[in-house]
C-alpha cells in the first residue's frame, strides 16, 4: 500500500557504509552542531521529500522496473558529524584548536537529541589525545558515554595509528582523517592542497593504509588531488569520504552551515574553499528576515490584528470598573 511504501528510516549503522561501499552508493556526510541542525538532517531523511523517487509507480503495479528491481538508494545523510569546525562556524573561535572537550561535549549531545537515524561521529577536539594514548582513549569514552555518539573522528596519519587501535580494541568504532588536517594549519602554515607532490601523495598513501591497518570504519580525505583520492579509495576496503577530493571516493562531507550559505568567516572573499559548494543563502536570507522585523516594530506593521488576544467589551469595563474602585485616586 501506499502508507507503507516509505517506512521510517533505520538508524544507519557500519556495516550500511561497508556495503555502500560495495555496491558503489555513495556515502553522504554532512556536520551539525546544535539541535536544529540536527533536525534538518532528520527531516532530510523523512519520506515525504522522497515521493518524486517512485513517480513511476503510483498506479499500485510495481512500477517499470518490475518486481525484480534494485532498492531504491538509501534517504537521508548516513552519517552527521560533529566537527571540530563548530568551533568557527557555531561558536566563533578563529581555529578548531580552541574548542574544549566540555564544549564538544554540549554540541554532541544537543544532536543525538534531534538527530535519530544518522550514524552519529564526533571529532575528538585539539589536544584531547596529544598526550598519550591514554588521554586518547578518556577523551573518547567521554564522547560516546556522555556525548551519545557512535563513533569518534581523529585527525592524523600513521602516528594516530596506536589510539586508533586501542579505541578499535576496547569497541569505540575510529573514523580516520588524513590529507589536511585542519588541528595542525598552523604547522602546514595555512589551508593548502596535500598529495601534489610524489612525497606528499606517498604519506597521504601510507597514512590511509595506516589508518586502515589500525582498525579505523572509514577515513576522511581532506583536500587531495581528485585522480589521488580516486586510486587511493579503489586500493583502500575501508570507505573513504571525501571533501575537496573528488567525486573518486566513496562519500562526501560538507559543513551544514557553510552549504547553506550561512557566512561565518568563509576565507577571502567571503567565497570560501574551492571545494564548497552553496546550496542555499541562508544567510541573507536570515538578516533580510531580521531588518524587516526591526521595520515592521518600528513602522507599526508588527503585530497585527492576527497576533493579538482579544478581551471582550464587558470584560475589559469590568476590569476598568475594578481598578477604579480598588484605587479612586488613581494612584496605580
Amino acid at each position: 500500500t501506499a502508507a507503507n511504501a516509505n517506512p521510517p528510516r533505520r538508524k544507519r549503522t557500519i556495516m550500511d557504509l561497508q556495503s555502500n561501499k560495495r555496491k558503489k552508493i555513495p556515502i553522504t556526510m554532512l556536520t551539525a552542531h546544535d539541535y536544529p541542525s540536527a533536525r534538518f538532517i532528520e527531516a532530510a531523511a523523512s519520506s515525504h521529500h522522497n515521493h518524486h523517487h517512485h513517480g513511476s509507480s503510483t498506479s499500485g503495479d510495481t512500477g517499470i522496473l518490475g518486481p525484480g528491481a534494485a532498492k531504491p538508494p538509501p534517504r537521508g545523510v548516513d552519517i552527521a558529524l560533529i566537527g571540530d569546525s563548530l568551533a568557527m562556524v557555531a561558536c566563533g573561535y578563529p581555529s578548531t584548536t580552541h574548542l574544549t572537550l566540555d564544549e564538544m561535549l554540549y554540541h554532541c549531545r544537543s544532536v543525538a537529541r534531534g538527530c535519530k537515524t544518522s550514524l552519529l561521529v564526533a571529532d575528538l577536539p585539539y589536544g584531547t589525545f596529544a598526550v598519550s594514548v591514554e588521554q586518547g582513549v578518556h577523551a573518547a569514552v567521554r564522547i560516546t558515554q556522555e556525548g551519545h555518539m557512535d563513533a569518534v573522528k581523529i585527525e592524523g596519519g600513521e602516528e594516530v595509528a596506536p589510539l586508533i587501535k586501542r579505541l578499535t580494541d576496547v569497541g569505540i568504532p575510529v573514523m580516520g582523517h588524513v590529507g589536511l588536517t585542519p588541528q595542525r594549519q598552523a604547522a602546514l602554515s595555512g589551508y593548502r592542497v596535500q598529495g601534489k607532490t610524489v612525497s606528499s601523495a606517498l604519506k597521504v598513501y601510507h597514512d590511509a593504509l595506516a589508518i586502515q591497518h589500525a582498525g579505523a570504519f572509514a577515513v576522511v580525505l581532506e583536500a587531495v588531488p581528485a585522480r589521488l583520492a580516486e586510486w587511493i579509495s579503489s586500493r583502500l576496503e575501508i570507505p573513504t569520504i571525501g571533501i575537496g577530493a573528488g567525486k573518486g571516493c566513496d562519500g562526501q562531507v560538507l559543513v551544514q552551515l557553510d552549504m547553506l550559505g550561512v557566512d561565518s568567516d568563509l576565507g577571502a572573499g567571503g567565497k570560501g574553499p574551492r571545494f564548497l559548494k552553496k546550496y542555499a543563502s541562508l544567510g541573507e536570507v536570515a538578516t533580510g528576515a531580521v531588518r524587516t522585523y526591526v521595520d515592521e516594530v518600528r513602522n507599526g506593521a508588527f503585530p497585527g490584528e492576527e497576533h493579538t488576544y482579544p478581551i471582550s467589551d464587558e470584560a475589559f469595563r469590568g476590569f476598568l470598573e475594578a481598578v477604579a474602585e480598588q484605587d479612586p485616586a488613581g494612584r496605580l
